[in-house]
């Protein structure tokens, strides 16, 4: 339930459903500005100013709009909420809950928080350590009373101490629940962390020296989520609500799951890749630690500002300054305490994002200047447009980063395109799919397509050597060549390829 942010191609396939996006977005959640003139105009230049990670240099930059890349993406529904002069400037939903319905995106509109509930519940467990109730330094064990984490080998030398469990350098397992369907037996608590059915993964436990190395956990969250239903001896969706929910004024998010069918009409559905619906709407999320959160982009966007406001030193509902130093330093790269940290002053940067099945989110925020957004959105190729619309907003509003940047392109002949021409294989995909990346030339351009993931279009390489490309959309290609000087393999970022023919 975690994704690092990918970007779309552009271009629009579906100009009845561009119109319809638009349509339905017409009129709803105007922005909450005071300056509405001058606030739509930049509303307007974010929507249709949508752009790649990456421009060629000496080139016009081209740039997209919001609906022709939810076409592109088989998108139905997407929600932001936009901050500057630390305060919310505008919040808007565009689309539909679910294809094939009328209902419309609004900004009130719940969406899963995907993996962004594992930094709103390291919040909860530092106001605990704000009061004093829990130290970072101290070993989980001393605090749980329900279930112990397992000594093994590992914890010889170093121990897992809460400031690792947050900084994911624990040495906990599990990066990702998959979750589970609406019918299927739901595993207890108990059960997640002991790996035993009808959890569905395996148990949670230390595999690696604590300290040593960062790698994403959600296991430890889970850990944490029993940590904190021991120390306050309430129900997980109850104390979130109490320690960092109501204080803050998230006052439409719920970690409760399964949501309450009551709140059904509020929430978006789930889609694939080609814009389906997802079996049952959407997952349900026991694991709520790590993947549980119900909630919008306005609500979370109270969130950021109120970490903000305790960094500044400013009054806040959450913690000190000090502690909230704690949470946006650099723990073990690239993390702080709950959340990525990235920069330094104006530049400093935390951040977040999500991925389960049918949803995609991201939250960034740049306490120092008060600027940031939230994106949430119901289908599982949103990342690409998330990006596109992050550098955007970052355009628009001045951020001190993540705007796209300029690559310098050099010349090959032909022939040398031609050695790269082929059919490569790729790792399986994640239902075992046979994945293949194929590349050809038209005139003197290259070309790259994905297939076995769905429907991707063609996209173009940009030569910077011989042998190494990049693509508008920020991926790096190197190619290994033979005595020939043709193409053996190839290395797509940190993906493997092996030509086929």
């Amino acid at each position: 339930m975690h994704a690092k942010r990918v970007n779309i191609f552009r271009g629009a396939k579906n100009l009845a459903l561009t119109m319809i996006l638009f349509s339905v977005a017409a009129g709803i959640a105007k922005p909450q500005t005071s300056h509405q003139g001058s606030e739509e105009a930049r509303i307007e230049r974010v929507l249709s100013g949508l752009r790649a990670p990456i421009a060629i240099k000496s080139q016009p930059s081209e740039r997209s709009t919001l609906a022709e890349e939810m076409a592109q993406s088989h998108l139905p529904g997407i929600s932001i909420a936009v901050i500057d002069n630390g305060q919310i400037a505008w919040a808007r939903g565009f689309g539909v809950k679910e294809a094939g319905r009328i209902d419309p995106v609004t900004t009130s509109t719940l969406f899963q928080a995907q993996s962004i509930s594992k930094a709103v519940t390291a919040t909860a467990t530092l106001v605990l350590v704000n009061s004093g109730r829990l130290s970072l330094y101290k070993s989980p064990n001393v605090y749980l009373k329900s279930w112990k984490l397992p000594y093994n080998e590992y914890q010889a030398h170093e121990k897992v101490t809460l400031r690792r469990i947050l900084s994911h350098s624990s040495g906990l397992n599990v990066g990702s629940f998959a979750g589970y369907q609406p019918g299927e037996p739901l595993p207890s608590l108990l059960q997640i962390l002991n790996g035993e059915k009808p959890a569905n993964n395996p148990p949670i436990r230390v595999d690696f020296t604590p300290g040593s190395k960062s790698r994403y956990s959600g296991g430890g969250a889970e850990v944490m989520q029993q940590l904190l239903m021991d120390v306050t001896g309430q129900q997980f969706p109850e104390l979130m609500k109490r320690l960092v929910l109501t204080p803050v004024g998230m006052t439409s998010s719920t970690y409760e799951q399964p949501l309450q069918q009551t709140r059904w009409v509020e929430a978006a559905s789930g889609h694939d890749g080609e814009g389906a619906v997802i079996k049952g709407k959407w997952l349900i999320q026991p694991q709520m630690a790590a993947g549980g959160l119900w909630t919008t982009p306005t609500d979370l966007s109270k969130w950021a500002l109120a970490i903000t406001r305790a960094w500044k030193g400013e009054q806040n509902e959450l913690f000190s300054k000090r502690t909230a130093t704690e949470m946006l330093t650099v723990q073990k790269a690239p993390y702080g305490l709950g959340v990525e940290v990235q920069g330094v002053g104006p530049s400093l940067e935390f951040s977040h994002g999500g991925s389960n099945l049918g949803f995609r989110a991201q939250v960034v925020m740049f306490p120092a200047v008060g600027k940031g957004a939230v994106i949430m959105a119901n289908g599982d190729r949103a990342d690409w447009v998330i990006g596109n619309l992050i550098r955007s907003i970052a355009s628009e509003y001045h951020w001190p980063a993540l705007r796209q940047t300029e690559r310098e392109v050099i010349p090959l002949s032909t022939t040398q395109l031609d050695a790269l021409v082929g059919v490569y294989s790729l790792p399986p995909g994640p239902s075992g799919e046979v994945v293949t990346y194929e590349i050809s030339r038209t005139g003197n351009r290259l070309f790259a397509e994905f297939k076995g993931l769905g429907s991707y279009p063609k996209y173009e390489l940009f030569p910077s050597s011989a042998t190494s490309f990049f693509s508008t959309i920020g991926l790096d290609i190197n190619f290994t060549l033979d005595a020939s000087g043709r193409a053996t393999s190839l290395k797509m970022g940190d993906i493997p390829g092996t030509r086929k023919q």
